[in-house]
């Protein structure tokens, strides 16, 4: 149900080849005549065995009867032995090579197949050379000579590939295909298709929590399995949300697993240790065509996934739904056509960096199949760059269908049926080279709780960009153990706001634009106190020129969450304090801690706080926070705060 569908290729002028035509037959033989008739009855009414014991006699009869080869090709493609067609077909079309032109394009189409390039350029260079073929076929067989050049050329340059089976943690005798990652590459959630009592299948959910590097055993995911299949799973950065695939069934599991007519995308939420039940995600993200295999980016903003119409043999391609500021699904919008082809796109992947796309597609020049390829975000343009081929041996005349890239962008994951893993498909990892990896991404994760009971707190918090203001995340921690998971580009400066009503505001940053250039992450607890007089807060996205008390404009940010909290809390007078480092003389340090105090004094004043509310004073280097020695430690202690003096 939810494994990638092998959409056919979809020719618009829909023929039978030639030979099995109500033709006149290439042969003087009325017995090879009469076999060929009688083995293309049978292979009508699918009996290919029957077929080809015929066509065995009719060659018999003629030898040189090109279309009984033909056809014993066409049999030998559907029972799965491409070498043996090849054969056959060679020795067909060498009777007389010009007399069925499309029997070159059927041979070249099984070279490619079978990874045979060299002969598929030759042989779809001999089938174009013929004026009376079709415009569709004609048009294909471009492609595909494309695909053999492009083919030809990638394997003189491989890419160093070493797949690693990620082991009997998460690999079993069964398929497990469409792995998921938390950004902190803790949890790894994945699909399992089993097999049930009466030999029919379905499909679960599993997930493994790394321990030591390593995934520890793999557990399935019982509040969210049902009798039914559920795969194609996107799991949240933080790990707090799942977007899946189910399709239409008789009947309804709890009440929340009906369809629009096909598969359709649900979500769940996560609360502790614990899932809320599905949901289907509902209009105008699904609808009654097949939607499925989403990718969540990682600000929750944007949802990738596939469309394809209802029941179809194809084609399927990449949307993207966006949120509103109400939390609602805007209609989902078809990416452009540097995207999305005339044929099948699929298995798209949004990288946690939000600027690089993977996908999985049949329509771009690539090396003959369907093929893994990358998209970077042009933010000129608005749109995504024109994709780029992942290279082989990634990619390889096979279908490549799936591919996750950690958050660190060093490994890829993709399911693969290699011999020497446990059974049938399993999930392996490799090293992804430079020049295909994301932008680079860090994380902010840990604990909000009460700085006196230190019992865990369900707080608000936002990102946001300091330089534009936008709000770029916007959530809640966890209700139950107040943990908190963010993404952070590398690139960009933020600030952290997270309150919660009758506790103080807490502020942070985090300044990546330029300095930062690890993608170690940001671990850090954060204690809220109660409001109480003598309470104090350090605002630290107030900002000022050095030596200088003008606020910057980045600093209304952080002064208009400190004006929020002053109207909500109408009672409360604080005391605006202005501290520096001890660069300098005392009384140079503490006029100019008076001023910046001043200054952030009469912002709250211009934006109607009552006067009388507050006070401001500078205190200069008399009450460091961190030690004067270091840069870092001055820099701690160049700050503005306020403490509560009434309620």
């Amino acid at each position: 149900m939810i494994l990638l569908r092998s959409f056919l290729l979809v020719i618009s002028l829909v023929f039978l080849p030639f030979y099995m035509q109500a033709q006149k037959l290439h042969t003087q033989s009325k017995k090879a005549d009469k076999f060929y008739n009688k083995a293309l009855a049978e292979y009508t009414l699918e009996n290919n065995i029957q077929a080809y014991l015929l066509l065995e006699k009719a060659l018999k009869a003629d030898d040189h009867f090109q279309e009984a080869y033909f056809l014993i090709a066409e049999i030998k493609t559907d029972l799965g032995y491409p070498q043996d067609a090849i054969a056959f077909y060679k020795t067909g079309i060498s009777i007389n090579p010009d007399l069925f032109p499309n029997e070159h394009y059927f041979l070249a189409k099984l070279y490619l197949n079978e990874g045979f390039y060299e002969e598929a350029k030759l042989t779809y260079q001999k089938f174009l050379s013929f004026s009376n073929i079709s415009s569709e076929l004609k048009k294909n067989a471009y492609f595909q000579l494309n695909n053999c050049l492009f083919a030809l050329d990638a394997i003189k340059k491989p890419l160093a590939f070493e797949p690693i089976n990620l082991g009997e943690n998460i690999n079993s005798k069964n398929s497990e295909y469409f792995p998921s990652l938390t950004i902190d590459n803790e949890l790894f959630l994945f699909t399992r298709k089993l097999e049930n009592a009466n030999k029919s299948h379905q499909e679960d959910f599993f997930e493994a929590i790394r321990i030591d590097s390593i995934w520890g055993g793999n557990r399935p995911i019982d509040e969210l399995n049902t009798p039914y299949n559920e795969g194609a799973a996107s799991l949240s950065a933080d790990g707090k949300t799942l977007v899946f695939t189910a399709c239409e069934y008789y009947g309804d599991y709890g009440n929340n697993r009906k369809g629009y007519g096909s598969c359709d995308l649900f979500i769940a939420r996560k609360t502790g240790n614990h899932w809320s039940k599905a949901h289907n995600m509902g209009s105008p993200v699904n609808t009654s065509n097949w939607e499925s295999q989403a990718s969540l980016s990682a600000d929750g903003k944007h949802l990738y996934f596939i469309r394809a119409p209802k029941k179809s043999l194809g084609h399927s391609d990449i949307y993207r739904a966006d949120l509103d500021e109400n939390g609602y699904w805007d209609t989902p919008v078809k990416l452009s056509s540097v995207i999305n082809t005339e044929k099948d796109e699929q298995a798209v992947f949004i990288h946690p960096d939000n600027q690089t796309l993977y996908f999985s597609s049949n329509g771009h020049i690539g090396m003959g199949g369907t093929d893994l390829y990358l998209s970077k975000w042009d933010a000129e343009k608005k749109d995504w760059g024109s994709p780029v081929n992942l290279g082989y041996p990634i990619n390889t005349h096979k279908d490549e269908s799936t591919i996750l890239v950690s958050p660190d962008g060093k490994l890829a994951y993709f399911a693969s049926n290699r011999p020497e893993g446990f059974g049938e498909l399993d999930i392996y990892s490799f090293q992804l080279a430079e020049n295909i990896r994301p932008e680079k991404v860090t994380y902010l994760k840990g604990v909000i709780y009460d700085a006196e009971t230190k019992k865990p707190l369900s707080a608000q918090f936002e990102l946001i960009d300091l330089e534009t203001g936008n709000r770029l995340n916007y959530s809640v921690s966890d209700v139950e153990n107040g943990d908190f998971l963010l993404t952070l580009s590398l690139g960009e400066n933020y600030l952290l706001n997270v309150s919660k009503q009758s506790y103080l505001f807490y502020s942070d940053q985090f300044l990546l634009k330029d300095e930062y250039s690890t993608n170690e992450p940001f671990l850090k607890n954060i204690p809220l106190q109660t409001i109480a007089i003598g309470k104090n807060v350090i605002l630290k996205n107030i900002f000022f020129e050095t030596d200088k008390y003008t606020l910057k404009k980045a600093s209304e940010i952080e002064l208009k969450k400190l004006l929020s909290f002053l109207n909500e809390n109408p009672k409360i007078h604080i005391a605006i304090h202005g501290h520096t480092d001890n660069t300098g003389s005392a009384e140079y340090n503490y006029e100019l801690s008076n001023q910046r105090a001043k200054a952030v004094y009469y912002f709250l004043i211009e934006h109607d706080i009552d006067a009388n509310r507050l006070i401001y004073n500078g205190l200069g280097f008399d009450k460091p926070i961190a030690d004067n020695s270091t840069e870092e430690g001055r820099a701690q202690n160049r700050r503005t705060e306020f403490v509560i003096t009434k309620m």
